[in-house]
């Protein structure tokens, strides 16, 4: 049985993408904000209310950019990575909570703003590869390609 997830990545007019820091497995970890798809959710939004629940932000869902798949020993799971787009102007974020953990069970530690180059520096970022291919994709202008649809039904 599949289990999904998304993540959003989202830049504020200087070019920052904001990610969130949470606690796992005795060690920080920085990533785009997102989490678990409810049962009868669309990924987008999913999406949409991950974002919200961890930083208090309204977004608008611009497109897919990866879906990545893991049939592992922990079994079998996917995340949709999203490109956001803030729906207003307001870039100011408040840490979020998960509503599904109680509040001494709570994985979220910070949330901001960071540049590439603080991106790099970074010792847990997942996934890894948002240091450098995000930003080709960006420098490239290969991120208006939405591969994201709904099946009518």
């Amino acid at each position: 049985m599949w289990t999904g997830g998304v993540r959003v990545l989202i830049l504020d007019h200087e070019q920052r993408m904001l990610l969130v820091r949470q606690h796992h497995e005795d060690r920080d970890i920085w990533m785009a904000p997102g989490g678990r798809i409810e049962e009868n959710e669309s990924a987008v939004d999913a999406a949409i209310r991950e974002v919200k629940e961890e930083t208090g932000l309204d977004i608008v869902i611009k497109g897919l950019l990866w879906h990545i798949e893991e049939v592992s020993h922990r079994g079998q799971r996917f995340v949709n990575f999203f490109l956001g787009e803030l729906a207003g102007c307001d870039t100011s974020v408040e840490l979020g909570y998960d509503p599904e953990l109680k509040k001494e069970e709570q994985v979220l530690q910070e949330v901001r703003f960071l540049s590439k180059e603080e991106m790099a520096g970074l010792e847990v970022l997942y996934p890894e590869f948002l240091k450098d291919e995000f930003w080709d994709l960006l420098e490239n202008g290969k991120l208006e390609y939405n591969a994201f649809r709904m099946r009518e039904i």
